[in-house]
């Protein structure tokens, strides 16, 4: 499990992350992030997006499934930013 890797990271060094993910993937492992940046989220299988605010306006599931869908359920923000 990966709790914001790339917090800090450059553009660059967040594409090499993401192979080294693919790497482990690869070889069988399962990878479970909990993710801010609009890359990962696009390179991931599946998503759970919390929400609908942070603090205690959050922690709620309000979406599940994959990258494409999610720009297509209106309900949720980081859908509407991975869309744009």
């Amino acid at each position: 499990m990966f709790d914001e890797p790339t917090i800090g990271l450059h553009s660059l060094d967040v594409q090499t992350l993401l192979k080294v993910f693919q790497k482990l993937i690869d070889n069988n492992a399962t990878i479970i992030v909990i993710e801010h940046d609009l890359d990962v989220i696009l390179n991931a299988d599946y998503i759970v997006d919390m929400g609908p605010f942070g603090g205690v306006n959050g922690g709620e599931i309000i979406f599940q499934g994959t990258p494409g869908e999610i720009c297509n359920f209106k309900n949720s923000k980081t859908g509407k930013y991975l869309k744009e």
